[in-house]
Protein backbone atom coordinates (compact mmCIF):
# COMPACT_ATOMS: atom_id res chain seq x y z
CA UNK A 1 0.00 0.00 0.00
CA UNK A 2 1.10 3.81 -1.07
CA UNK A 3 -0.78 6.62 -0.06
CA UNK A 4 -1.11 9.65 -2.39
CA UNK A 5 -1.11 12.34 0.00
CA UNK A 6 0.88 10.73 3.34
CA UNK A 7 1.59 14.36 4.90
CA UNK A 8 -2.59 13.90 5.83
CA UNK A 9 -1.76 10.70 7.71
CA UNK A 10 -1.00 12.91 11.04
CA UNK A 11 -4.45 14.12 11.12
CA UNK A 12 -5.37 10.71 12.47
CA UNK A 13 -4.25 12.19 16.07
CA UNK A 14 -7.48 13.93 15.70
CA UNK A 15 -9.65 11.87 17.09
CA UNK A 16 -7.69 11.08 19.88
CA UNK A 17 -7.39 14.98 20.65
CA UNK A 18 -11.76 15.11 20.52
CA UNK A 19 -11.85 11.99 22.76
CA UNK A 20 -9.02 13.47 25.11
CA UNK A 21 -11.01 17.08 25.18
CA UNK A 22 -14.14 15.39 24.94
CA UNK A 23 -13.59 13.73 28.87
CA UNK A 24 -11.93 16.87 30.23
CA UNK A 25 -14.69 19.28 29.22
CA UNK A 26 -17.47 16.80 30.52
CA UNK A 27 -15.39 16.81 34.10
CA UNK A 28 -15.11 20.49 34.11
CA UNK A 29 -18.79 20.77 32.91
CA UNK A 30 -19.99 18.10 35.80
CA UNK A 31 -17.53 19.93 38.43
CA UNK A 32 -19.08 23.56 37.78
CA UNK A 33 -22.69 21.88 37.75
CA UNK A 34 -22.20 19.97 41.55
CA UNK A 35 -20.93 23.60 42.90
CA UNK A 36 -24.25 25.14 42.49
CA UNK A 37 -26.61 21.77 42.16
CA UNK A 38 -27.11 19.29 45.00
CA UNK A 39 -26.80 15.37 42.78
CA UNK A 40 -30.38 15.47 42.95
CA UNK A 41 -31.43 18.34 41.79
CA UNK A 42 -29.10 17.59 38.72
CA UNK A 43 -30.71 14.42 38.56
CA UNK A 44 -34.20 16.17 38.17
CA UNK A 45 -32.93 18.53 35.83
CA UNK A 46 -30.80 16.11 33.21
CA UNK A 47 -32.90 14.39 31.24
CA UNK A 48 -31.88 10.27 31.47
CA UNK A 49 -28.56 9.37 29.45
CA UNK A 50 -28.77 6.04 27.26
CA UNK A 51 -25.36 5.06 28.16
CA UNK A 52 -25.38 2.56 25.20
CA UNK A 53 -26.74 4.75 22.98
CA UNK A 54 -24.30 7.00 24.38
CA UNK A 55 -21.41 4.82 23.44
CA UNK A 56 -22.68 3.71 19.95
CA UNK A 57 -22.50 7.57 18.83
CA UNK A 58 -18.80 7.86 20.47
CA UNK A 59 -17.61 5.32 18.60
CA UNK A 60 -18.85 5.73 15.00
CA UNK A 61 -18.21 9.30 14.89
CA UNK A 62 -14.57 8.88 16.01
CA UNK A 63 -14.62 5.57 14.02
CA UNK A 64 -16.25 8.26 10.77
CA UNK A 65 -13.58 10.73 11.38
CA UNK A 66 -10.73 8.11 11.14
CA UNK A 67 -11.98 7.09 8.10
CA UNK A 68 -12.23 10.26 6.35
CA UNK A 69 -8.77 11.15 7.11
CA UNK A 70 -7.66 7.54 5.44
CA UNK A 71 -9.45 8.42 2.81
CA UNK A 72 -8.25 12.13 2.26
CA UNK A 73 -4.54 10.97 2.67
CA UNK A 74 -5.70 8.41 -0.70
CA UNK A 75 -4.69 4.88 0.42
CA UNK A 76 -3.65 3.08 -2.98
CA UNK A 77 -4.01 -0.56 -2.89
CA UNK A 78 -3.87 -3.18 -5.85
CA UNK A 79 -3.63 -2.09 -9.56
CA UNK A 80 -5.43 -0.70 -12.26
CA UNK A 81 -4.95 -0.51 -16.46
CA UNK A 82 -5.24 3.02 -17.26
CA UNK A 83 -5.19 4.22 -20.75
CA UNK A 84 -3.52 7.93 -21.58
CA UNK A 85 -3.17 9.80 -24.62
CA UNK A 86 -0.15 10.69 -25.87
CA UNK A 87 0.85 13.89 -26.76
CA UNK A 88 3.41 15.69 -28.72
CA UNK A 89 7.62 14.27 -28.95
CA UNK A 90 9.69 15.36 -26.76
CA UNK A 91 13.05 15.20 -29.04
CA UNK A 92 16.82 15.62 -27.49
CA UNK A 93 19.70 15.82 -29.76
CA UNK A 94 23.20 14.80 -29.09
CA UNK A 95 25.56 16.29 -31.14
CA UNK A 96 29.24 15.54 -31.12
CA UNK A 97 31.75 18.27 -30.99
CA UNK A 98 34.85 16.59 -30.54
CA UNK A 99 38.05 17.43 -32.72
CA UNK A 100 37.12 15.25 -35.35
CA UNK A 101 34.43 16.99 -36.41
CA UNK A 102 35.97 19.65 -37.85
CA UNK A 103 37.00 17.83 -40.51
CA UNK A 104 36.08 18.68 -43.90
CA UNK A 105 35.54 15.84 -45.87
CA UNK A 106 31.67 17.62 -46.16
CA UNK A 107 31.69 20.89 -46.76
CA UNK A 108 32.27 22.86 -45.00
CA UNK A 109 32.55 21.09 -42.25
CA UNK A 110 30.81 17.68 -40.40
CA UNK A 111 29.90 19.64 -37.23
CA UNK A 112 28.31 23.22 -39.46
CA UNK A 113 26.47 20.36 -42.00
CA UNK A 114 25.07 18.80 -39.05
CA UNK A 115 24.28 22.13 -37.20
CA UNK A 116 22.75 23.10 -40.58
CA UNK A 117 20.36 19.61 -40.53
CA UNK A 118 19.57 20.43 -37.15
CA UNK A 119 18.58 23.55 -38.25
CA UNK A 120 16.59 22.26 -40.88
CA UNK A 121 14.48 19.93 -38.67
CA UNK A 122 13.74 22.37 -36.15
CA UNK A 123 11.85 24.08 -38.98
CA UNK A 124 9.50 21.28 -39.73
CA UNK A 125 8.73 20.61 -35.95
CA UNK A 126 4.91 21.68 -34.70
CA UNK A 127 5.36 22.08 -31.65
CA UNK A 128 7.36 19.71 -30.58
CA UNK A 129 10.20 20.04 -27.38
CA UNK A 130 13.67 19.88 -28.43
CA UNK A 131 16.40 19.92 -26.11
CA UNK A 132 20.54 19.83 -27.40
CA UNK A 133 23.43 17.92 -25.40
CA UNK A 134 27.06 18.65 -26.43
CA UNK A 135 29.26 15.94 -25.63
CA UNK A 136 33.22 14.80 -26.44
CA UNK A 137 34.18 12.78 -23.48
CA UNK A 138 31.37 14.86 -21.34
CA UNK A 139 28.58 15.98 -21.98
CA UNK A 140 26.28 19.11 -21.36
CA UNK A 141 22.90 20.46 -21.50
CA UNK A 142 23.23 23.47 -23.58
CA UNK A 143 19.23 23.65 -24.30
CA UNK A 144 16.88 21.85 -22.07
CA UNK A 145 13.79 21.04 -23.85
CA UNK A 146 11.66 23.49 -25.11
CA UNK A 147 9.18 24.87 -27.29
CA UNK A 148 11.35 28.50 -28.28
CA UNK A 149 12.91 27.31 -31.11
CA UNK A 150 14.54 30.49 -31.24
CA UNK A 151 16.28 30.18 -28.44
CA UNK A 152 17.22 26.52 -29.34
CA UNK A 153 18.63 27.57 -32.66
CA UNK A 154 20.58 30.16 -30.73
CA UNK A 155 22.00 27.62 -28.31
CA UNK A 156 23.09 25.53 -31.72
CA UNK A 157 24.93 28.54 -33.09
CA UNK A 158 26.97 28.89 -29.98
CA UNK A 159 27.84 24.50 -30.12
CA UNK A 160 31.67 24.61 -31.25
CA UNK A 161 34.62 22.05 -30.87
CA UNK A 162 36.13 24.75 -28.35
CA UNK A 163 32.80 24.62 -26.23
CA UNK A 164 34.33 21.20 -24.52
CA UNK A 165 38.00 21.29 -24.96
CA UNK A 166 37.94 17.69 -23.28
CA UNK A 167 39.97 15.58 -26.15
CA UNK A 168 38.79 12.02 -27.06
CA UNK A 169 34.96 10.93 -27.45
CA UNK A 170 32.97 9.08 -24.93
CA UNK A 171 29.31 8.24 -26.17
CA UNK A 172 28.33 7.14 -22.65
CA UNK A 173 28.24 10.29 -21.34
CA UNK A 174 25.22 11.78 -23.35
CA UNK A 175 23.27 8.97 -23.68
CA UNK A 176 23.58 8.84 -19.73
CA UNK A 177 22.18 12.61 -19.46
CA UNK A 178 19.66 12.10 -21.81
CA UNK A 179 17.87 9.57 -19.94
CA UNK A 180 18.57 11.46 -16.79
CA UNK A 181 17.12 14.79 -18.62
CA UNK A 182 14.22 12.60 -19.75
CA UNK A 183 13.53 10.96 -16.41
CA UNK A 184 13.43 14.69 -15.31
CA UNK A 185 10.49 15.83 -16.41
CA UNK A 186 6.66 16.38 -14.75
CA UNK A 187 4.03 13.93 -14.88
CA UNK A 188 2.06 15.73 -17.14
CA UNK A 189 5.02 16.06 -19.34
CA UNK A 190 5.67 12.43 -19.77
CA UNK A 191 2.79 12.30 -22.09
CA UNK A 192 5.12 12.67 -24.93
CA UNK A 193 7.37 10.16 -26.73
CA UNK A 194 10.81 10.27 -26.03
CA UNK A 195 13.21 10.68 -29.12
CA UNK A 196 17.48 10.97 -29.26
CA UNK A 197 18.77 11.60 -32.13
CA UNK A 198 22.50 11.03 -32.02
CA UNK A 199 24.59 12.73 -33.97
CA UNK A 200 28.52 12.03 -34.66
CA UNK A 201 31.20 10.43 -36.96
CA UNK A 202 31.16 7.62 -34.74
CA UNK A 203 34.60 7.65 -33.13
CA UNK A 204 34.04 6.34 -29.42
CA UNK A 205 36.61 6.09 -27.04
CA UNK A 206 34.61 4.27 -24.25
CA UNK A 207 34.83 0.84 -23.36
CA UNK A 208 30.98 -0.35 -23.59
CA UNK A 209 27.76 1.89 -24.06
CA UNK A 210 25.74 -1.62 -23.70
CA UNK A 211 24.06 -0.84 -20.38
CA UNK A 212 23.80 3.10 -20.36
CA UNK A 213 21.90 2.24 -23.82
CA UNK A 214 19.74 -0.54 -22.54
CA UNK A 215 18.77 1.81 -19.49
CA UNK A 216 17.78 4.62 -21.76
CA UNK A 217 15.63 1.69 -24.25
CA UNK A 218 14.41 0.13 -21.06
CA UNK A 219 12.61 3.55 -20.22
CA UNK A 220 11.23 3.64 -23.61
CA UNK A 221 13.29 6.35 -25.47
CA UNK A 222 13.79 5.89 -29.39
CA UNK A 223 17.23 5.91 -30.14
CA UNK A 224 17.99 7.54 -33.58
CA UNK A 225 21.36 7.96 -35.10
CA UNK A 226 23.26 9.78 -37.63
CA UNK A 227 26.60 8.98 -38.88
CA UNK A 228 28.72 12.01 -40.20
CA UNK A 229 31.96 12.04 -42.44
CA UNK A 230 33.42 9.47 -44.71
CA UNK A 231 35.23 6.06 -45.37
CA UNK A 232 38.14 7.84 -46.85
CA UNK A 233 38.49 10.36 -44.17
CA UNK A 234 39.99 13.92 -44.04
CA UNK A 235 42.80 15.50 -42.01
CA UNK A 236 41.95 17.06 -38.52
CA UNK A 237 42.27 20.77 -39.04
CA UNK A 238 43.64 22.99 -35.73
CA UNK A 239 42.62 27.19 -35.92
CA UNK A 240 44.09 29.65 -33.40
CA UNK A 241 42.06 31.87 -31.40
CA UNK A 242 41.76 34.03 -34.21
CA UNK A 243 40.25 31.35 -36.22
CA UNK A 244 42.98 30.74 -38.66
CA UNK A 245 44.18 27.72 -40.08
CA UNK A 246 47.31 26.66 -38.25
CA UNK A 247 47.80 23.25 -39.29
CA UNK A 248 46.04 19.68 -38.82
CA UNK A 249 46.27 17.21 -36.18
CA UNK A 250 49.22 14.99 -36.08
CA UNK A 251 49.55 11.98 -33.66
CA UNK A 252 52.53 11.21 -31.11
CA UNK A 253 54.57 10.44 -34.03
CA UNK A 254 54.54 13.66 -36.00
CA UNK A 255 51.63 11.87 -38.24
CA UNK A 256 48.79 13.20 -40.17
CA UNK A 257 45.52 11.93 -38.14
CA UNK A 258 42.63 11.19 -40.73
CA UNK A 259 39.46 10.87 -39.30
CA UNK A 260 36.92 8.47 -40.87
CA UNK A 261 33.34 7.85 -40.94
CA UNK A 262 32.68 4.54 -38.51
CA UNK A 263 29.40 3.69 -38.31
CA UNK A 264 29.19 0.41 -37.35
CA UNK A 265 28.14 1.46 -33.79
CA UNK A 266 25.96 3.87 -35.00
CA UNK A 267 24.17 1.55 -36.49
CA UNK A 268 24.21 -1.26 -33.44
CA UNK A 269 22.66 1.70 -31.52
CA UNK A 270 20.11 2.62 -33.77
CA UNK A 271 18.92 -1.09 -34.18
CA UNK A 272 18.91 -1.56 -30.08
CA UNK A 273 16.89 1.53 -30.11
CA UNK A 274 13.99 0.91 -32.45
CA UNK A 275 15.46 3.72 -34.81
CA UNK A 276 17.00 4.13 -37.98
CA UNK A 277 20.48 4.82 -38.66
CA UNK A 278 21.35 7.91 -41.50
CA UNK A 279 24.27 8.46 -43.46
CA UNK A 280 25.59 11.75 -44.34
CA UNK A 281 28.85 11.61 -46.20
CA UNK A 282 28.13 14.22 -49.00
CA UNK A 283 27.13 18.08 -48.79
CA UNK A 284 23.99 17.28 -50.49
CA UNK A 285 23.11 14.31 -48.18
CA UNK A 286 20.06 14.99 -46.02
CA UNK A 287 18.01 13.66 -42.80
CA UNK A 288 14.62 14.72 -44.09
CA UNK A 289 13.45 11.07 -43.63
CA UNK A 290 13.82 11.74 -39.53
CA UNK A 291 10.73 13.90 -39.57
CA UNK A 292 9.00 11.52 -41.34
CA UNK A 293 9.80 8.74 -38.74
CA UNK A 294 8.99 11.74 -35.75
CA UNK A 295 5.25 11.84 -37.34
CA UNK A 296 4.30 8.09 -37.86
CA UNK A 297 6.49 7.11 -34.66
CA UNK A 298 3.91 9.27 -32.44
CA UNK A 299 0.99 8.00 -34.58
CA UNK A 300 2.01 4.81 -34.44
CA UNK A 301 3.27 4.10 -30.96
CA UNK A 302 2.01 6.86 -29.03
CA UNK A 303 -1.64 7.62 -29.68
CA UNK A 304 -3.10 6.32 -26.77
CA UNK A 305 -0.76 3.67 -24.35
CA UNK A 306 -1.65 1.17 -21.11
CA UNK A 307 0.09 1.45 -18.09
CA UNK A 308 -0.28 -0.42 -14.58
CA UNK A 309 -0.86 1.71 -11.35
CA UNK A 310 -1.54 1.77 -8.27
CA UNK A 311 -5.82 2.15 -7.71
CA UNK A 312 -6.53 4.81 -5.72
CA UNK A 313 -8.69 3.26 -3.45
CA UNK A 314 -9.94 6.34 -1.17
CA UNK A 315 -13.66 6.10 -2.24
CA UNK A 316 -13.89 2.43 0.29
CA UNK A 317 -12.61 4.86 3.72
CA UNK A 318 -14.57 7.75 2.70
CA UNK A 319 -18.18 6.25 2.19
CA UNK A 320 -17.34 4.29 5.11
CA UNK A 321 -16.67 7.10 7.19
CA UNK A 322 -19.37 9.47 6.01
CA UNK A 323 -22.08 6.34 6.56
CA UNK A 324 -20.92 6.03 10.51
CA UNK A 325 -20.81 10.19 10.48
CA UNK A 326 -24.60 9.70 9.94
CA UNK A 327 -25.70 6.93 11.69
CA UNK A 328 -23.82 8.21 14.79
CA UNK A 329 -26.22 11.50 14.78
CA UNK A 330 -29.14 9.21 14.46
CA UNK A 331 -28.30 7.53 17.40
CA UNK A 332 -30.30 8.73 20.60
CA UNK A 333 -28.50 8.94 23.67
CA UNK A 334 -31.52 9.76 26.23
CA UNK A 335 -33.89 8.30 27.26
CA UNK A 336 -37.13 9.67 26.64
CA UNK A 337 -38.67 11.44 29.91
CA UNK A 338 -42.48 10.71 31.01
CA UNK A 339 -44.34 13.96 32.23
CA UNK A 340 -45.89 13.31 35.16
CA UNK A 341 -49.07 15.22 35.52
Amino acid sequence: MIWEHPSLLFLLILPVLFAALSYFFGKWRQKKLRAFFSDEMLRRLSNPVWSRGRTARTILLYLGITLLVIGAAGPKIGSEIREISREGVDLIIALDVSRSMQAQDIRPSRLDKAKFEISSLIDRLQGDRVGLILFTNTAFLQCPLTTDYSAFRMYLDLASTDQLPFPGTDFNAPLQLARDTFRSRTRQEQQAAQVLLFISDGEDHSPSIEFTLNQLINDGVFVYTVGIGTQAGAPIPIYNQAGQFTGNHVDRDGREVISRLEPDLLREMAQAGRGVYYEIRRGADRIDGFTAQLVDLERREFATEQFSDYANRYQWPAAAGLLFLLVSFMIPVYKPVKIER
